[in-house]
């Protein structure tokens, strides 16, 4: 049975939405699709004209389709945007090289300048590296930690005012219940946040943060867009993967449990920003020597609550070959 587009009423239906399962066409779904970002974008005011955006660019789906958008809508609707795209080499033969010359291509295909920062030049390990010194047990602390900072020191190197990363609402999903099932008030009272940055920091814009994998599939789908598919070598012992699967069921039994688990995130960061704030962390003798009055990281300059930044507590474990000792102390900071 042939369905008509619900909303333009004349086209063929090609496509159902996940978040509501309506019918639309291929043209009525990439417009409401941008016409939804757009929205998050205007509504939460995530740029101001002139800010120089640096996206960050993995070449996988989701940085591939925010590159595309944010291209087309900059454009469209005039934001002022001075665009660059920023990618980091993690160091993992066989996934984050191949995934580069995908960003190579479209740094092409959209005039987009591409800058590459790696962790060996960083930090002087590459994740293969560590990976053979640690093994692959808790290898994604270390990359998680150690990309964050990447980022942020890439984009100052680049000059930008602001991060937009293609972060969608499966994954802001996935980190609530992570945070949830750790029971780490602290994070999940920001995880859910549009914007984020701290003290010192360029601040961090999510675009895609309403939009569902399964939609943002079917966008580069439909434009034929070139992107890597490959999952990171290392990633099989993640955490984030049981969060991953847990949710997929939820979605299976029910389109709207995504929406849902990060609206309930987004109640919950209310409540927990209110209770935080009356809570005032003590400074004892035993803590005060280890905190940096001026919240710089004293190897490398980044900022840090501690002497140390994470990712220099981490490094100096490799170093040292103490480094299951710095993975503990740095989730206890």
């Amino acid at each position: 049975m042939t369905h008509k587009c619900a909303l333009c009423q004349t086209a063929k239906a090609s496509v159902r939405r996940p978040r509501n399962g309506n019918l639309v066409c291929k043209d009525c779904f990439l417009k409401t699709f941008e016409d939804e970002v757009h929205q998050t974008i205007t509504t939460h005011r995530l740029f101001s004209p002139g800010d120089r955006l640096a996206i960050g660019a993995s070449g996988g789906k989701d940085s591939t389709v925010l590159i595309d958008v944010m291209c087309s809508l900059n454009q469209r609707y005039n934001y002022g945007l001075e665009m660059v795209l920023l990618s980091i080499d993690e160091g993992i033969a066989g996934y984050r090289d191949e995934s580069l010359e995908t960003v190579g291509r479209n740094e092409a295909k959209y005039g987009v300048p591409l800058t590459t920062f790696s962790y060996k030049d960083l930090y002087g390990w590459s994740m293969d590296e560590i990976v053979a010194k640690i093994g692959s047990k808790s290898n994604c602390t270390f990359c998680g930690v150690f990309r964050r900072q990447a980022l942020d020191r890439g984009a100052a190197k680049l000059g930008a005012t602001k991060i937009a990363t293609g972060h969608n609402a499966d994954d802001v999903a996935e980190t609530i219940l992570m945070n949830f099932l750790r029971a780490d008030s602290s994070r999940l009272s920001r995880c859910t946040s549009i914007i984020t940055n701290s003290e010192g920091s360029i601040p961090r814009v999510k675009p895609l943060k309403y939009a569902y994998e399964k939609e943002i599939v079917m966008y580069a789908y439909f434009k034929k867009l070139d992107y890597f598919t490959t999952e990171c070598t290392y990633s099989k012992e993640a955490f984030r993967g049981n969060a991953r699967g847990y949710l997929k069921d939820l979605e299976a039994l029910r389109s709207e449990s995504i929406a849902d688990v990060l609206r309930s995130g987004e109640d919950l960061n209310g409540v927990l920003e209110g209770s935080l704030q009356e809570s005032v962390p003590l400074v004892t003798p035993s803590t005060a020597s280890t905190v940096t009055s001026l919240g710089k990281c004293r190897a490398c300059g980044y900022m840090a609550s501690q002497v140390l930044c994470r990712a220099c507590q981490l490094l100096e474990g490799l170093n040292k070959g103490t480094a299951k000792v710095a993975l503990k102390r740095s989730r206890e900071d």
